[in-house]
C-alpha cells in the first residue's frame, strides 16, 4: 500500500525546507468545502493540452449515416474525422476550436489532458474524494450489512 506521499504523488519536505502557507490554506478551504462556496469549483476547465489535441485519432468516414453532433451535418464519405479517447467523432472544424476554450467532449462531458498543472491537481483531487467516498461507503456497508 502506497504512503501519502507516494499516492499525492508529492515529496516530503527536505531539511530546512519551510511549508508553503499558501498551499495550507488552500488546502484548508478546499477541505471544509469553501472552494463551493466562494464559486471555486464552478471555473471553466482549461483548453485540452496541444499534445493531446495532436494525437487524437483520425478515420476516413465509409458511410454518410454519421453525422456531426456539433453541426448536426452528415459526413460524405471520405471525409475526415477527428475521434476523442470517448469514441464521439466530430468535423475537425468543429472540435479543434471546442477543444481551444475546454478540454471535455461535448457529448459526454470526458475530460482530455490540460497544460494547467493546477487544474490537473484539481482534477486528480475531485477524483480521489471520490474514491475516499466509495470506499467509505464500502466500508460502512460491511459493518452494517
Amino acid at each position: 500500500m502506497a504512503d501519502y506521499f507516494e499516492e499525492m504523488g508529492w515529496q516530503p519536505l527536505a531539511d530546512g525546507e519551510a511549508p508553503d502557507s499558501l498551499l495550507h490554506f488552500a488546502r484548508l478551504l478546499m477541505d471544509f468545502g469553501m472552494f463551493d462556496v466562494l464559486g471555486e469549483d464552478k471555473k471553466l476547465p482549461p483548453p485540452a493540452a496541444k499534445e493531446a489535441v495532436k494525437n487524437l485519432e483520425e478515420k476516413k468516414c465509409s458511410d454518410a449515416d454519421e453525422k456531426c453532433t456539433i453541426c448536426l451535418k452528415e459526413y460524405t464519405a471520405g471525409e475526415i474525422v477527428k475521434i476523442l479517447p470517448c469514441k464521439h467523432d466530430f468535423h475537425p472544424a468543429c472540435i479543434l476550436p471546442w477543444l481551444e476554450k475546454t478540454n471535455s467532449c461535448p457529448v459526454c462531458r470526458h475530460e482530455l489532458p490540460t497544460d494547467d498543472e493546477n487544474y490537473e491537481q484539481y482534477r486528480k483531487e475531485k477524483i480521489r474524494a471520490k474514491q475516499r467516498e466509495a470506499e467509505i461507503e464500502n466500508l460502512h456497508n460491511s459493518m452494517f450489512s
